[in-house]
């Protein structure tokens, strides 16, 4: 058996990311490791948080929900704050995630590598799926991780969870000729420009991993649910019928770092864990 450990920007990004490998890999006997970086602190607030409570409070228990849900046997918090979207003046705090120096964030990432010999890392691809500034710096500080980790764990598999742009957009013509709504806009664009000019995800031709994580779709979606201060019941996540959510979140995919041949065929079918 391995260990999986997996690097989220906030709380609620373990779900709809990865949520399907990693109730897979607790399923199948492996370590489960979810490493957060920030509190979540400029989400949404909802209007029943307790006299004291703060949303970074809530969003702590939401994730141990979302952790009990998925079979995660550990979660740490790098202690981060939320750098907010881009162009916020949160971005500029001193600290906020996405002004962490970058050999400090990466040596706590670091730490918990070690701790745990880790077998697989998962971070994002490199402008962060949509380009949140901490879905990015994830990216850059999982990159230098692994550097200061590959002398001591030289069989650490490194992937870079994202969207897949090309199956993103064939999912929503297919929805939108059968007569049903895809996503929180009708007029979503995945090929538009996302948080930072650049489209959504990457180009099916750029992965080179999907995961089938079908037999796992209730556990994702309970994990998504979970975080209830985000995701509200009128949440297009919660509102989809359960066959159209498994066609849309029964694949996870992935770009693998560090192999012999550039990404150009698209992505094999496959498991994290396979040699």
């Amino acid at each position: 058996m391995g260990t999986l450990v997996t690097f989220h920007a906030h709380p609620d990004d373990e779900a709809i990311a990865t949520g399907g490998s990693m109730a897979r890999a607790h399923a199948e006997g492996h370590r489960v490791v979810l490493v957060v970086a920030t509190g979540g602190e400029h989400g949404e607030v909802p209007d029943d948080l307790a006299q004291g409570e703060s949303l970074a409070d809530r969003r702590r228990v939401e994730t141990e929900r979302s952790a009990a849900a998925l079979g995660i046997d550990r979660i740490v918090w790098l202690g981060y704050t939320d750098s907010g979207m881009t162009g916020w003046g949160q971005n500029d705090h001193d600290h906020a995630f996405c002004q962490a120096e970058l050999d400090e964030a990466a040596g706590r990432l670091a730490t918990v590598l070690r701790d745990e010999l880790a077998d697989v890392l998962t971070i994002y691809d490199w402008h962060g799926n949509y380009g949140h500034p901490d879905h990015v710096q994830v990216h850059r500080v999982g990159c230098r991780a692994h550097e200061l980790v590959a002398d001591e764990l030289p069989g650490l598999r490194v992937l870079e969870a994202t969207m897949n742009r090309d199956e993103l957009r064939r999912q929503m013509e297919m929805a939108r000729e059968g007569g049903d709504g895809f996503g929180p806009e009708d007029d979503f664009d995945p090929d538009g420009p996302m948080d930072d000019g650049n489209p959504m995800g990457l180009p099916e031709s750029e992965l080179t991993l999907v995961v089938d994580v079908h037999a796992f779709v209730a556990q994702k979606r309970a994990a998504i649910a979970a975080h209830r201060s985000q995701v509200t019941d009128s949440s297009f996540f919660l509102q989809m019928p359960d066959e159209m959510f498994a066609v849309a979140f029964g694949r996870e995919w992935y770009r693998e770092q560090g192999l012999d041949e550039p990404p150009d065929r698209g992505p094999r079918p496959g498991w994290m864990f396979d040699a």
